[in-house]
């Protein structure tokens, strides 16, 4: 919504709740209006009879008292009291302004009924006092017959004025209705005039705006279909383009990939021929003249020597000699043990744990199968490669006391572990892929060769808890 809509939107809410605001005040007012005034006029109505009531007891306390002057027997001998302490009081009440009954009525009276009521107040006094008189038992007959005489003559003068008090009652009783009708004309056409300027500045432009926006709407839909139509025909095309993306990164990726496994595997292959024509050099070559020359140390050994510093040093030449060719034989089998060869897998490891203890002075123990079975020779030197390095950095970095190779072969798997009790590490430490070389991370050495071997390497570590390393093939 741009500014200007924003505020022609604003401008005719607020017209329309103002207007609304102004209807319901309207409404409300009427109602109080209403509900004050019928209120009023029950009080006036209850006012009205008991005015009324005044004259009809009046009449009755005359004719009682008219009664009881003659010593005419009726039957309600103390109707009389009742009657005029009922017209006392409501006399009373009437001048004052409230009207006890079953609640408090209000006795609303202008200026002109309160001069009528004092005026009449005199004549009910009179009477009053001489119904008194004729209520009682002491007076004389001669006294109640001239308070009988002074009540038959005040009682029509307090008619008159008693009538002149209803009437006068009704009528202002009937202005507050008129007055009612007068407002309420007003109302209902102060809240017809809002309606109609409701009408005329909300609901108009509201409708007119309305049609604008439906025919923009309108106009546009046939624009805004064909802008779909494009934008699905784009979107098809970006799919399309992402699918093709997507599927040249992963040939990419799988290409490169696989040239990797082939440099690695190459890059491996290359180092065990390497291994292995050096371990056959050391074997055949060096160890050959090695043993030749021993052999002719026993011999000047068997032969007598001048001195005893000359047959010591005969035989120190004999031992380092022998430790030469212990050492050249431990370093032709770490290249590349002929036993790995001729025995397999099993064979090997455990030759490998025997020389590794006896060298490091730790507990190395191998656990095989029971009955040792040859793997094909890419799985058996890769396997013992990975072996050789796990346990290597355990005797180098793991300051453990035991460690153990575990060799287990199912229909399924191949597994190999290598576990020692040592200090552990943090495996989060150690390098990612991209950071490790094959000729300089032994770590990542052991993963390629696992990955060759269509394996998978998984290393778990806890501080004192000892580290495991540990290699799956599927077959």
């Amino acid at each position: 919504m741009n500014p200007l809509d924003h505020q022609v939107a604003q401008r005719l809410t607020q017209y329309y709740v103002l207007a609304l605001l102004l209807v319901a005040l309207l409404t409300i007012s009427a109602l109080f209006f209403v509900k004050r005034t019928l209120r009023d006029l029950d009080d006036d109505g209850r006012v009205v009879n008991v005015a009324g009531r005044q004259r009809m007891l009046s009449q009755r306390l005359t004719k009682l008292a008219v009664l009881r002057t003659q010593e005419i027997p009726y039957t309600d001998p103390g109707d009389f009291d009742q009657s005029l302490t009922l017209w006392r009081a409501s006399q009373e009440q009437l001048r004052e302004g409230r009207l006890q009954m079953e609640k408090e009525y209000v006795v609303r009276k202008s200026l002109l009924l309160d001069s009528m009521f004092a005026k009449v107040q005199p004549v009910f006094e009179s009477m009053y006092g001489r119904l008194e008189v004729i209520g009682s038992e002491k007076p004389s007959a001669d006294t109640k017959k001239e308070a009988l005489r002074v009540v038959l003559a005040k009682e029509p003068i307090f008619l008159r004025q008693m009538d002149a008090i209803v009437f006068r009652f009704d009528a202002e009783s009937l202005e507050r209705v008129q007055y009612l009708e007068r407002v309420e004309w007003l109302l209902t056409i102060a809240t017809l005039t809002v309606l109609f300027l409701e009408g005329l500045f909300v609901f108009r432009p509201v409708v007119s705006h309305t049609k604008q926006v439906v025919r923009q709407l309108t106009e546009s839909e046939g624009e805004l279909k064909y802008i779909n139509q494009r934008l699905e025909e784009t979107n098809q095309q970006l799919v399309s383009a992402q699918e093709k993306l997507v599927r040249t990164t992963r040939e990419k990726y799988e290409l490169q990939l696989a040239e990797e496994t082939v440099r690695s595997a190459a890059l491996l292959e290359g180092q065990e021929e390497e291994r292995r024509r050096f371990a056959r050099e050391l074997h055949d070559g060096i160890g050959q003249m090695l043993t030749g020359l021993k052999l002719h140390v026993e011999k000047i050994r068997q032969m007598p020597a001048a001195n005893e510093k000359q047959r010591q040093r005969v035989e120190d030449l004999r031992d380092l000699l022998q430790e030469t060719i212990q050492n050249t034989r431990e370093v032709a089998f770490n290249l590349m043990p002929s036993v790995l060869g001729d025995f397999g897998l099993e064979a090997a490891l455990k030759l490998l744990t025997e020389q590794t203890a006896r060298s490091s002075g730790m507990v190395v123990e191998f656990k095989g199968t029971k009955e040792p079975a040859r793997l094909i020779p890419v799985q058996e030197i890769g396997l013992y490669r990975i072996a050789q390095e796990g346990l290597n950095n355990a005797v180098k970095y793991s300051e453990a006391e035991r460690i153990e190779i575990v060799f287990k072969k199912s229909t399924s798997e191949i597994c190999l572990s290598v576990k020692d009790n040592g200090k552990g590490f943090r495996v989060a430490d150690i390098p990612k892929r991209e950071t490790y070389s094959l000729t300089h991370n032994g770590i990542g050495n052991m993963r390629t060769r696992a990955r060759l071997l269509n394996g998978i390497l998984t290393i778990s570590s806890r501080s004192s808890k000892g580290s495991k390393v540990e290699v799956k093939i599927f077959i």
